[in-house]
């Protein structure tokens, strides 16, 4: 049975009258995780556009509006949404249209990350319905009003297994007058990245393909400005290789799009998600790695995230390999680290934690948060363990 309530009130009725698990989707493209049993819950029909400012900078729009129909209202007003939210159907090959809901469900977020913050950071408020079937009201509509904020950054990332969100409310930023992307390649490729990171010049976006040593780095603002900064960086990191600079806006726009999505690794039947600390990712991890498979390996730096792509006859045993090698203090160290399968094949999906187990500490306060959440445990469950 497919649940499609239309109003918050309908959905808190389903919830409420539920006796069984609820397996919760937005527009669907981003099946992640342990499959749900359960009746599907689908929220795209709780959609619109409730309020829009541009001069106070946020915008308030139901949990299912599509994210075409929001970044399509903000190019009206020169804005957008800075966090760039990936759209996971270019690496999955899924249909349907991504919404506002699931990118905060996911904390679904881009290149630009390290420099203007990750989805949570514009949430301002939330509506959501509870496991017990109560609405609940957290944060406010604008930026001066962000009580409870939060709680409001915990539904983020949460998977629908904390709530089912119908309403954000999100702070959103103007578009920039200019951009540029500089395109190093050398065998220094490792070097000149980490000198363009730590520059003063504003870098908004750093990825970079190790098996063609290539770097992409993005700089953006007013025309002067980055005209500047790419003369800048390129001084820099001239000497270490060759730099080619790109301006053409349509040209960037793509560029950086295919790196938010992991265009590269859309034809592999196994694509992870690695976060973890640069230093590590690059380092100890990427040494790891290069002995234990061979694997399509990018670095999208400004996410703070590498995406591991593979071909292998045995992903199970790669996956726990992975996942091992991220909870392994001799590689990441104090600030650990987090390895997600994104694709792969159902039965891995079900049999495996498509999530980083966590450690006991974090695992019993999650467990915890859940029951106070959902005390049925009727919400996407197990889809996370």
């Amino acid at each position: 049975m497919t649940h499609r309530p239309t109003s918050e009130q309908e959905l808190a009725d389903i919830i409420t009258a539920a006796r069984g698990p609820l397996s919760i989707k937005g527009g669907g493209t981003r099946p992640i995780g342990r499959p749900v049993s359960g009746e599907a819950l689908e929220t795209g029909a709780i959609s619109g556009v409730v309020d829009y400012e541009p001069g106070a900078l946020t915008l308030v729009a139901r949990a299912g509006t599509p994210v075409s129909e929001i970044e399509a209202l903000l190019d009206t007003e020169n804005q957008r949404l800075a966090f760039e939210p990936m759209d996971h159907r270019t690496v999955l090959g899924t249909t349907g249209n991504p919404t506002l809901g699931g990118v905060a469900a996911t904390n679904a977020s881009g290149p630009r990350r390290f420099s203007v913050g990750a989805a949570r950071d514009f949430m301002l408020g939330v509506r959501y319905v509870d496991g017990a079937g109560q609405i609940v009201k957290n944060g406010g509509r604008v930026m001066k009003n962000v009580t409870g904020y939060d709680l409001v950054k915990l539904m983020a990332g949460s998977w629908g297994t904390l709530g089912v969100m119908t309403e954000l409310s999100l702070k959103v930023l103007p578009k920039p007058e200019a951009s540029a992307t500089l395109t190093f390649q050398g065998d220094q490729w490792q070097d000149a990245m980490k000198r363009a990171v730590k520059s003063p010049y504003d870098v908004t976006g750093a990825a970079a393909n190790p098996h063609d040593r290539t770097v992409h780095l993005r700089v953006e603002g007013f025309d002067a400005q980055v005209s500047y900064r790419a003369r800048q960086l390129t001084e820099m990191i001239g000497p270490l290789g060759d730099v080619s600079v790109e301006t053409d806006a349509k040209k960037n726009a793509a560029l950086w799009a295919g790196i938010r999505d992991v265009a590269d690794l859309r034809d592999r039947p196994l694509v992870w998600r690695v976060a973890m600390a640069a230093s590590d990712l690059t380092g100890a991890f990427a040494h790891a790695l290069a002995q234990l498979a061979e694997v399509d390996l990018r670095y999208d730096l400004g996410g703070g995230l590498g995406w591991i792509g593979s071909t292998t006859d045995d992903p199970a045993a790669l996956h726990s390999k992975l996942q091992q090698l991220a909870a392994d203090p001799a590689i990441t160290g104090r600030h650990g680290g987090h390895v997600t399968l994104v694709k792969g094949p159902m039965d891995l999906r079900g049999s495996a934690p498509s999530f980083q187990p966590s450690a006991p500490a974090v695992a019993a306060l999650m467990s915890g948060l859940r029951a106070k959440f959902d005390p049925s445990g009727i919400l996407n469950p197990g889809l996370m363990t």
